[in-house]
């Protein structure tokens, strides 16, 4: 009998091409690959083909393990003079206004592509040029503009996205207008490109001539991408980061990257309580985790020299439940699978908001992770070349005693970690059925200079002498999540974000 998938990904297209892997024998790595592929150039502004991102895998009895190609630090090739490296911080009114960091220099080494290759030939079933048939096949004939891009591109269409004629042309109309949700964009030669992968394998990407094209497009404009760069880049796997919830066994993304210490410090604090409903006492209890977990990121984490022993003693406080020792102290595309031989595949997947820079001929918009200021508290400088960025991205997977394997994640910048940690609360302790758990009303504690308040949902009874910023309704600003079961008892269950316009599919018998 062939396995059976279930899978949640940031539109149908995308669940569908993960559905189209299950037909051609594939497993839950296989769905969330080709849905990945799907999103990641099917969302412009949200994502690109030259992104970065983690997938964590948990294979039916064995230990989890998180592929990390996140992107990475430039410079390890020859580098233009300061004087001639072009990058430009631009103010969006997007999220209540940002400022970030555009342009070629802005480009970090993209890991996406690689991390996926990895994911495949480790744990996938289905051919590598297979895994590419859906996105080709999409991107040729042009797919619907997501709801969740035209947002975005009504701040960041001209002066981001603007940089690169090829990519203006595809997204707005000959007089200069956007074009609106649901109107159908075809990306110039992304299909082309997509094609070229399938056939010739993720090393084009890296060795070959998109590569080099890729390589020589940056420096020449100045930025600091080279050929050595892209040519050392490798896919670094790690054990996952792994704490319990009563039965439940969950596996995120492990340090140096930000998120999953953050969402396992959450989890060990909220778990230290029994909760029944969200009341009162439960809502300021999250509050108060909140504050405590972001506020020790912001102080530590976000600047750290040594992120493994800072998020260390992160988790060794949760661990203990000193909530007044931590006091003290984008953009992205995600998809989950699981199937019925137990695997579950998580990844998400970020290209920060865009450099705006279209590589000619190709259809690649390039990431400006180096410019993602609200993450990357070090611009332009971050660090050695060749080192990770920092990410708040926690692709996670979870398993209980009885057996129930689940795959979770959400798009959503800083809210990523709340917006997996309520619903995983939601479904793990208050026993909420998995769309129930996804769709509940979620809050999120923001800081503002040295004082915080409490943004949240309409549908929380917030009682707190904190500023509060209340949304009616559910708001894209919160999250997307996308969440996956399966069970030996019960089969699939699946639940894509209504927050956003997810899609999901699952096998029936």
């Amino acid at each position: 009998m062939a396995t059976r998938i279930a899978i949640a990904s940031s539109s149908q297209l995308a669940a569908d091409a993960g559905a189209q892997m299950a037909l051609a024998g594939g497993n839950a790595v296989d769905a969330a690959i080709a849905a990945t592929l799907v999103s990641i150039n099917s969302e412009p502004g949200v994502c690109s083909l030259g992104c970065g991102g983690y997938v964590t895998v948990r294979p039916p009895g064995r230990t989890p393990v998180t592929l990390d190609g996140y992107a990475a630090v430039p410079g390890l090739g020859e580098q233009p003079p300061p004087d001639e490296r072009q990058a430009v911080t631009v103010h969006l009114e997007y999220g209540g206004g940002i400022d970030t960091t555009v342009g070629p220099d802005s480009v970090a080494v993209p890991g996406g592509i690689a991390a996926l290759d990895a994911a495949s030939r480790q744990f996938g079933h289905v051919p590598w040029r297979v895994l590419f048939e859906p996105a080709v096949a999409i991107t040729r004939q042009g797919f619907p503009l997501p709801a969740a891009s035209f947002h975005y591109l009504e701040y960041s269409g001209q002066p981001i996205f603007g940089r690169s004629a090829e990519g203006y042309s595809a997204l707005h109309h000959p007089d200069g207008r956007l074009k609106a949700a649901g109107e159908n964009i075809v990306v110039p030669h992304l299909a082309d490109t997509l094609e070229r992968i399938a056939n010739e394998g993720a090393a084009d990407f890296y060795t070959g001539k998109l590569g080099r094209a890729m390589a020589d497009f940056v420096q020449a404009n100045g930025g600091r991408l080279s050929k050595t760069d892209l040519s050392a880049y490798e896919v670094l796997q790690r054990n996952s980061l792994v704490s319990r919830v009563g039965c439940w066994e969950i596996a995120t993304n492990p340090p140096p990257a930000i998120g999953g210490a953050v969402l396992s410090a959450m989890l060990q604090l909220m778990s230290r309580e029994t909760l029944q409903q969200w009341d009162q006492h439960s809502l300021d209890r999250l509050i108060a985790v909140q504050r405590a977990t972001l506020g020790y990121r912001r102080a530590r984490l976000d600047l750290s020299e040594d992120l493994v022993t800072d998020a260390g003693y992160l988790l060794e406080a949760a661990g203990a439940g000193d909530l007044e020792t931590l006091i003290e102290s984008g953009s992205t595309c995600h998809s989950s699978a699981v199937d019925s031989d137990g695997m579950a595949c998580s990844i998400t997947m970020s290209a920060g908001y865009g450099s705006g820079d279209m590589l000619p001929g190709t259809g690649i918009w390039l990431n400006n992770n180096l410019g993602e200021l609200e993450l990357n508290k070090r611009g332009l400088e971050p660090g050695s070349p060749g080192g990770r960025l920092p990410s708040n991205m926690t692709p996670t997977t979870a398993v209980s005693a009885d057996g129930e394997v689940i795959a979770i994640g959400s798009p959503g910048a800083d809210r990523i970690t709340t917006a997996v940690l309520q619903t995983l609360i939601n479904h793990l302790q208050l026993a909420m059925p998995l769309d129930e758990a996804v769709r509940h009303p979620r809050l999120h504690v923001e800081f503002v200079d040295d004082a915080y308040r409490v943004a949240c949902e309409e549908g929380l009874d917030i009682r707190t002498d904190q500023p509060t910023r209340h949304f009616p309704g559910l708001s894209m600003f919160f999250g997307g999540v996308g969440a996956v079961s399966w069970s030996p008892r019960n089969g699939f269950a699946v639940a894509a974000d209504p927050r956003r316009t997810g899609g999901t599919w699952a096998s029936t018998d």
